[in-house]
């Protein structure tokens, strides 16, 4: 049986359903749980713990595999659900996670990705004596792309048939030479980020002293954390974002900033647009030739400042 945590409409389970595998879902989300349960993936509408753990395996049996993607940094106290994660395992079963990458974190400065919902940023050799306290043990550790760096590992229960892999102590060693685990190691992480906000802030000042507008491209929980750390929520004159949905208006402490469609780019014409949504910037200019072709730019603020002003 796979079993998977934060596992939303049960799209991913359905690839193992296909394959002749038993599947079980686990979402908070009560409305999206009953949904999935009635398009056929079973979904219990709950928070994991070490009571749900019990609950699946005495009504479902052992799992072979539990999965959890980008959900365990959302997580206040992980003791909890990884003790039932342990005791709902097959005896050689395999707990596979996705989650964000702490030192890719600092050093990528990918500061958009520090928002209400991520609570945690993990580091492996933590992870390894985390899970040791808990009777698991961290076997392997695969370095992926997604949200800009993140890691993909598996955990099995302490004493498994599995041998560490040789990234696992690849991956540690190179935390300890990059120093993650002292203080010191953050400081010029902070000052990175300041010189974007000092650059960003000039850069603001200097068009609005003209007369000319400021933009900024991409409405979503990153630029929630952007704007106010780069000082720039009074500095935007307006947003814009190829999803309608997004509604008219970003509110936060202090700020109001309308947010219209991307056409607003011809109609306003600012000096240059802040690309909140960076990891996307080749795909937004390919689609706004037009307005580099008026004397456009884009800015991209990480990992460090850089100017588009060409759509290829």
């Amino acid at each position: 049986m796979v079993v998977e945590l934060g596992s939303n409409d049960g799209s991913l389970l359905g690839f193992f359903k296909e394959r002749g595998m038993r599947v079980l879902g686990v979402d908070p989300a009560v409305d999206i749980a009953k949904r999935a349960t009635e398009a056929g993936i079973e979904t219990i509408g709950d928070f994991f713990t070490d009571a749900i753990g019990h609950r699946i395996l005495q009504s479902h049996g052992a799992a072979s595999v539990v999965i959890a993607n980008n959900m365990i940094a959302n997580v206040d106290n992980l003791d909890p659900l990884v003790i039932g994660v342990r005791d709902v395992l097959a005896p050689d079963g395999l707990f596979v996670f996705e989650t964000q990458y702490g030192v890719d974190v600092t050093e990528k400065n990918l500061l958009d990705t520090v928002y209400h919902e991520h609570l945690s940023y993990f580091n492996i050799k933590p992870l390894i004596r985390f899970f040791a306290r808990l009777g698991m043990e961290l076997i392997d550790v695969q370095h992926i792309w997604t949200k800009g760096g993140s890691i993909r590992v598996t955990v099995q229960r302490a004493g498994g048939a599995k041998k560490p892999s040789a990234e696992v102590a690849r991956f540690v060693a190179e935390e300890e030479r990059l120093g993650v685990d002292q203080p010191a190691y953050y400081a010029p992480y902070v000052k990175r980020i300041a010189a974007i906000r000092d650059e960003l802030v000039a850069m603001a000042d200097a068009a609005h002293a003209r007369g000319q507008l400021v933009a900024g491209y991409g409405v979503s929980v990153g630029t929630t954390t952007l704007l106010p750390q780069f000082g720039l929520e009074n500095k935007i004159d307006f947003l814009v974002d190829d999803d309608p949905k997004k509604g008219n208006v970003m509110a936060g402490p202090g700020y109001d900033i309308p947010i219209l469609p991307p056409a607003a780019l011809y109609e306003r014409k600012p000096a240059f647009v802040v690309v909140f949504a960076w990891r996307y910037v080749d795909p937004i200019r390919a689609k706004h030739a037009r307005y580099f072709a008026e004397g456009g730019k884009f800015v991209v603020p990480l990992p460090g400042i850089s100017m588009v002003e060409r759509a290829d």
